[in-house]
């Protein structure tokens, strides 16, 4: 199957599953909803970071909010949270649930289970992202890792030539314990190799690592 072929049939693929997957797990996705509002009676998705998609063009990623409201801007901005940043900002922007005091006790449940990135269907189905692709990145940690490591330009630049994914070659190879770098070479490889088999076996992989947890930082 051709690259080119392989890329409209992908597409096709998304818009058929997404749309499945929605029918399924509206019920879930509207009681989830309903607790994450009622919790605090925030917002129910992450405002931001935005991520950058296909063509670098900015979008929202549907995702049940897991933290307190803002809270992006609160450990950027609030002397609060100086400490914690400190600590993100030194771990590639990762922080365990146990030590990242911004993560609500609903939120820490919604984690475990990954149910948090369930509303991303929607933004398959916007064509935002893809079921498959690499993992979304936002502006902020890419010009972070570019002024480190400036040789990455051209690869990063790779991976915003397709859509990212709901989950993807990260998320089965051990998500958090992948180091930002590693995560780039990973993704750039999987753009120039992308092709049916290697999104199967990611699909195939990807709830043995929702189960088990691999990865996760909890």
């Amino acid at each position: 199957m051709s690259k080119m072929f392989y890329k409209i049939f992908k597409r096709f693929f998304d818009i058929i599953f997404s749309v499945l997957l929605l029918i399924l797990t509206f019920p879930l996705l509207l009681f989830v909803g309903f607790l994450v509002w009622i919790y605090d009676k925030g917002e129910i998705f992450v405002k931001d970071p935005l991520r950058l998609g296909f063509s670098r063009r900015e979008f929202r990623m549907y995702k049940f909010r897991s933290m307190i409201p803002n809270a992006h801007q609160e450990i950027l901005n609030n002397p609060k949270y100086s400490e914690l940043k400190k600590k993100w900002s030194e771990n590639d922007g990762k922080l365990s649930m146990e030590e990242d005091i911004r993560v609500t006790p609903l939120g820490k449940v919604l984690r475990k289970t990954d149910v948090d990135e369930l509303p991303q269907i929607i933004n398959i189905l916007k064509g935002d992202m893809s079921l498959v692709g690499p993992r979304p990145m936002y502006r902020l940690e890419i010009e972070k890792h570019l002024k480190q490591y400036p040789e990455d330009k051209e690869k990063i630049s790779k991976i915003l030539t397709v859509r990212p994914g709901l989950t993807g070659v990260w998320q089965v190879s051990g998500r958090n314990d992948i180091k930002f770098k590693d995560r780039v070479e990973m993704d750039s490889k999987y753009v120039d190799n992308i092709d049916f088999i290697l999104d199967l076996k990611v699909l195939l992989l990807t709830p043995w690592v929702v189960i088990t947890r691999k990865g996760a930082h909890e």
